[in-house]
């Protein structure tokens, strides 16, 4: 069934097109990323398919009666107590929406007025009212933004398990390899719908990846030939005038065009230029010694005997439930708020460098040329030459910020964070709204960079490739370092989700530790008794997570019980996602050495 048919679309902003003949289908069960460049008309392209903005020039045809749900990238919520906006009109299940705001890390918001919520907070407020209801069709722009990492790994299980259309725009490559099946990619105007070539080919991202390698390298052998073309034919108008003469008008105007057509323009030109220096760094850097912190008007202490020292060198993740204290911890050691007890003890040298999530030094109304120029008042040569290593074009420069898109102001934000050469960078949920190439310079980036690296991020992939060690946050806000990295906290919080499950359930065995997965060799024996361990603890876990199944459906409308129910339900799931990762990894192990299976 065809839930949602584009054709022909077309957008522009002020000096600039977005996208020109952009068509898409998508269908019930479809399942589409959609990556490009910041700035490249993502977020404009959800919009006309929601039906929120029209197109200049197209057409968007939906299902008769299609139920589609949108999330924008700023959604605004009604005024009222979150648990009414989300709640109100489920007609008897509203704890549905109750559930869903737990699993997104608001159940403690319930009677909260919307319009004291953060961004980040609406938007899981938002989310939370579409999954409590039935759609076929959804889209989602940068869902994972401002969730914790428990609640990303809810919501690529749902995304996973939902049975209509999807499509969704992210940078979370985590999100985009397991949830997605096709990728549309917008690059210059144009765009690229990615479908893996057969079922067992991987994921749209993997697809994605691999045409776009090779279109890339179509380009650049194109282009080569171009030029080898023009060499000749440049040779030849060189012979002078009686070589020409012999010559048809059309082969010269041929032979011109050749010369002055060039290649494609790219679409950014060269690689970002992140490396701007750092100011030098001594022996020591940031120490916190028992350090705690309430907010002025509650007694509650956020966090409590936090000690740590960030020393050269060191690349830490700060990680943690949403709320927990981890950008309040961010604070402290940049200065901008001081400790309730304790004391924050700062090297003399160090320089700090705050990436922040909220892009809060920025004025919408002004220019990026002036945000740039700073106190300066205009620009320097050198600034224009910074903006374009940022991958801000000349008419970039000119444009108000507001009109940016949300990718573009983090990635000013970033040229502002960099351009004072700190040797101490903080960075708050770096990746939200950086689209893919960006990303890969900054891991890149940070990977020589020789300060002092602190990460506050619920992206996987950007944690496992830049930081060496996690602190994590416990929700009574004390601080310890997790052996294992970010995978270590993950397992971690498993067999937490697994143990208040097992005393009512009889859950399975503890999930296996990451070295233990990773053990290289085992005797066919040693492998035979562990998948028989593996295939029963999976049988069980399978087994619990029937048996809440079919708790659900008899619990009638029993509020409490089915609310209780949804969040063992989700720990439920993760058993068996984890029991099935473990079964699957052995299997690979002894396929290996050919043992049957």
């Amino acid at each position: 069934m065809i839930l949602i048919d584009a054709s022909g679309l077309r957008a522009s902003r002020p000096n600039r097109p977005l996208f020109t003949d952009l068509s898409l289908t998508l269908s019930d069960g479809d399942r589409i990323g959609v990556v490009g460049l910041n700035g490249c008309g993502k977020s404009t392209l959800l919009s006309m398919l929601s039906g929120e903005r029209e197109p200049e020039a197209g057409v968007v045809r939906r299902g008769r009666g299609a139920r589609i749900g949108a999330l924008a990238q700023l959604p605004e919520l009604r005024r009222g107590q979150v648990r009414a906006v989300v709640c109100d009109g489920l007609d008897g299940q509203e704890w549905q929406g109750e559930a869903m705001l737990d699993r997104l890390g608001m159940a403690g918001m319930l009677d909260v007025s919307t319009d004291e919520l953060s961004g980040g907070q609406k938007k899981r407020v938002a989310l939370a009212a579409l999954l409590a209801r039935e759609w076929d069709a959804l889209i989602l722009d940068e869902p994972t933004n401002h969730l914790d990492l428990d609640a990303i790994a809810f919501l690529e299980t749902w995304l996973a398990d939902f049975g209509g259309g999807l499509l969704l725009v992210t940078h979370d490559r985590h999100v985009l390899d397991r949830v997605t099946t096709k990728v549309l990619e917008i690059d210059r105007g144009t765009g690229y719908l990615h479908v893996p070539q057969s079922r067992t080919a991987g994921s749209g991202y993997a697809a994605y990846l691999a045409a776009r390698i090779e279109r890339e390298e179509n380009a650049a052998a194109a282009e080569q030939t171009r030029k080898n073309l023009a060499r000749r034919e440049l040779a030849w108008l060189r012979r002078g005038a009686p070589a020409r003469s012999t010559k048809p008008k059309a082969r010269i105007d041929a032979a011109k065009a050749i010369i002055e057509r060039g290649p494609q323009a790219s679409a950014r030109e060269g690689d970002i230029g992140l490396s701007l220096g750092s100011s030098r760094l001594g022996s020591r850097g940031v120490e916190l010694h028992d350090v705690a912190f309430a907010w002025p008007d509650d007694s509650r202490l956020v966090l409590e005997h936090v000690n740590h020292m960030f020393e050269p060198g060191d690349r830490v993740g700060i990680v943690g439930a949403n709320g927990v204290g981890k950008s309040t911890l961010l604070d402290l050691v940049a200065g901008r708020r001081h400790p309730t007890h304790g004391v924050v003890d700062m090297g003399t040298t160090v320089k700090i460098g705050y990436y922040d999530q909220l892009g809060q030094d920025l004025d919408v109304n002004q220019r990026v040329r002036d945000a740039v120029a700073g106190n300066k008042g205009a620009p320097s040569v050198e600034d224009g030459k910074l903006m374009r290593r940022f991958w801000f074009d000349d008419d970039t420069q000119m444009a108000p910020i507001g009109t940016l898109s949300g990718g573009e102001r983090r990635r000013l934000q970033l040229l502002l964070t960099l351009v004072e050469q700190p040797n101490v960078l903080l960075l708050d949920e770096p990746t939200n709204d950086l689209d893919l190439d960006t990303l890969r310079a900054l891991e890149e980036f940070l990977d020589d960079w020789p300060g002092i690296v602190v990460v506050v991020s619920h992206d996987r992939v950007f944690l496992d490739r830049t930081v060496e060690e996690v602190l994590a946050i416990d929700p009574h806000g004390h601080a310890s370092i997790v052996r294992g990295g970010v995978t270590g906290w993950l397992t971690q919080r498993t067999q937490q989700a697994s143990s208040a499950v097992a005393p009512m359930r009889g859950s399975p065995a503890t999930a296996p530790t990451p070295a233990a997965r990773a053990a290289s060799k085992k005797s066919p024996s040693t492998l035979r008794r562990q998948l028989d361990v593996a295939e029963r603890e999976l049988a069980k876990a399978v087994a619990v997570h029937d048996q809440l199944q079919a708790e659900m459906h008899s619990a009638g409308a029993d509020h409490e019980t089915l609310v209780r129910l949804s969040s063992e339900l989700a720990a439920s799931q993760t058993q068996v996602d984890t029991a099935e990762e473990r079964w699957l990894t052995l299997a690979d192990q002894a396929e290996s050495i050919g043992m049957n299976i």
